[in-house]
């Protein structure tokens, strides 16, 4: 059977185009930096949604500021962590140890973790 198609050898049609704000926009990507950046942009009924796009701090409960030193490991894909590359679920070494990053950096425009053991 040939992809697209339909078993009696129809072509499937779409049923509407996708809209603007169904589009990917650029991919965005969080590297440790010795400067931090930010972007805003425009989202849904005129919001504003705050990105990290360099990123030297993480923040811990009880009001925690710690500096990154390294990223470790990244679950997710092992040679983000070559590229200091900081998505969800990373280990970053910090001065009191590794912490795991617990929120998506790309959606919010902080940095929040917990300490591993």
């Amino acid at each position: 059977m040939r992809k697209g198609k339909k078993i009696s050898g129809g072509k499937y049609i779409k049923r509407r185009k996708k809209k603007l704000y169904e589009s990917a926009g650029q991919k965005r990507i969080v590297k440790l930096s010795d400067k931090e950046k930010r972007r805003s942009k425009r989202t849904m009924g005129g919001n504003q949604k705050t990105f990290m796009l360099n990123v030297k701090f993480v923040n811990l409960p009880k009001n925690k500021k710690l500096e990154i030193k390294n990223v470790i490991e990244t679950p997710s894909n092992r040679f983000l962590a070559r590229q200091n590359i900081i998505t969800k679920g990373t280990i970053v070494e910090t001065e009191l140890g590794k912490v795991r990053i617990t929120n998506r950096p790309t959606q919010e425009g902080v940095l929040n973790g917990v300490l591993v053991e």
